[in-house]
């Protein structure tokens, strides 16, 4: 079985991505105060959508493969190279932090007219082309610390997919609700005015709800 346009090249990455960056402006991933609160543990919502993302996608593509209808080769699964993804992981991560944005989001950013967002995004195509130009320097080092061809989670842990399905969904379940409670204890989530608003007026929200929240 072939899913609905698998094959029809740049016509369904071009349906996915204007459907994708839809969904991150309507979620207010635009904005970099939604990716720097979650750092500041002020607003879980990038956790609890792409959290929900994962399961979605782990959950459907394990029914699928158990009904047959997509075989185990459909899926690329990448080696692990453990030094490499550990470093790029900081590097990544910290970029997140200070930037505000990750890629997909910069490049909503940027079709929102974020001046902020076109930064981030020269930045980004500035560091993959260095990446790129010192690559033979430091294959050594990227190639370090391989793991198994295309393993998974499963093979790892030695366990049935669907107890790993089902430990994700109660991880889900279990940061969703501490992730509320830490919003509401931070003056969290971010509202749209607040998202969409200057920094100047987003502080002013930010302390008339911190106020609300006190006299509450």
């Amino acid at each position: 079985m072939s899913i609905p346009l698998y094959d029809s090249g740049i016509a369904s990455g071009l349906l996915s991505g204007i459907l994708f960056g839809y969904a991150l402006e309507a979620a207010g991933f635009g904005s970099p105060r939604k990716l720097t609160g979650q750092f500041t543990l002020r607003d879980f919502s990038v956790f609890k959508v792409m959290f929900t993302a994962v399961i979605v996608c782990a959950v459907g593509l394990y029914v699928l493969r158990t009904m047959g209808w997509m075989g185990p080769a459909a899926v690329f699964i990448p080696t692990l190279f453990f030094w490499a993804i550990l470093l790029g992981g900081v590097f990544i991560g910290a970029g997140f932090a200070v930037g505000g944005y990750c890629p997909g989001t910069s490049v909503v950013g940027v079709a929102s007219g974020r001046i902020d967002a076109v930064v981030f995004a020269i930045g980004m195509v500035l560091g993959t082309s260095v990446f790129a130009w010192v690559f033979d320097p430091i294959k050594d080092f990227y190639l370090a610390g391989q793991g198994p061809t295309a393993q998974t989670l499963p093979q790892l842990l030695g366990l049935p997919e669907w107890v790993i399905l089902l430990a994700l969904i109660i991880i889900a379940a279990v940061g969703f609700r501490l992730g509320t409670i830490l919003e509401r204890s931070r003056g969290g989530p971010f509202t749209a005015e607040e998202v969409c608003a200057p920094d100047d007026e987003a502080d002013e929200f930010a302390l008339t709800s911190a106020s609300a929240d006190a006299r509450g």
